[in-house]
């Protein structure tokens, strides 16, 4: 309980424009209430999936993509521990009164020095947005996060859960679904039909394809926070995606930095073949 409450102050220090302001905390009846900011507009996933909040438009869906992205780079690099948030998902992604986006509950988050491993024994965090690796190790690292808000950007840009259950196996899980729009060069039919032919195909496109490498099994594979809103803000572009023979590649590309190359071999899919390969250059 004195771990928990230290962190929480801790928290409580963080001031960023897309992070939810954390106020305070009260316990009443053994319970721990923490206390942030009114959000006008509630939480992202209301405006997805239930009909009684308006559609939102591409614009607006690009944009609070952008400012949770602003958000958990500044949970990640911009402030003096390293701050693992441990629940990045579309019901945790609040919107105020002009709908800016902003990371909320930090409940489950945990922090650490700068060049010390995080120290975490248990899985914490929501189905659907897991990281693979969470399940074999326990131990929660800057790229789970990641993997989460690569689910985050499929579902804004597809409209559908992680995992639906309702669904049909092969459409249960949204990245293995979105995999196979992918495989098929048919990406663009994976958006949400709520947006009708309003978008802008370029975004939508960079969306698609950043939300499956952020969501690729492979930590080592995924991009960083500061990759991810570099190729969001269009201030790096995002090496093209094609699809080879025997494997999904990302075709090589440079930048003032120079060439960035990685090479991985498991596929996307746990269910996929192994010749359903990723590789990234």
């Amino acid at each position: 309980m004195r771990e928990f409450i230290a962190e929480i102050a801790s928290i409580g220090k963080l001031r960023h424009r897309n992070l939810v302001r954390l106020l305070g905390y009260c316990r009443r009846k053994g319970e721990l209430l923490l206390v942030y900011d009114f959000m006008f507009n509630g939480s992202l996933d209301k405006f997805l999936f239930s009909s009684e909040r308006p559609v939102l438009n591409w614009d607006q869906r690009y944009k609070i993509l952008r400012d949770v992205a602003s958000g958990l780079l500044y949970l990640h690099e911009g402030w003096e521990q390293v701050v693992l948030h441990r629940d990045v998902k579309a019901s945790n992604i609040l919107l105020d009164a002009d709908l800016n986006g902003r990371l909320g509950d930090f409940g489950l988050s945990r922090l650490y020095d700068r060049g010390t491993n995080a120290q975490t024994s248990h899985v914490a965090g929501t189905l659907g947005y897991l990281a693979h690796e969470l399940t074999r190790t326990g131990k929660a690292t800057i790229s789970a996060d990641v993997f989460s808000f690569g689910v985050v950007m499929l579902e804004v840009a597809c409209g559908r859960r992680p995992i639906d259950l309702h669904a049909s196996p092969e459409e249960e899980n949204l990245v293995d679904w979105v995999t196979e729009f992918w495989k098929r060069g048919s990406l663009l039919e994976a958006r949400d039909c709520k947006l009708g032919n309003d978008y802008v195909v370029k975004e939508l496109e960079l969306v698609l394809k950043l939300g499956l490498l952020c969501s690729h099994p492979v930590p080592a594979a995924r991009p960083t926070m500061r990759q991810v809103t570099q190729y969001l803000d269009c201030d790096a572009v995002l090496p093209e995606l094609s699809l080879g023979v025997a494997t999904i590649s990302v075709l090589a590309t440079t930048n003032e930095k120079g060439l960035d190359h990685f090479s991985f071999y498991p596929a996307l899919s746990e269910k996929a073949s192994t010749a359903d390969s990723l590789s990234f250059h």
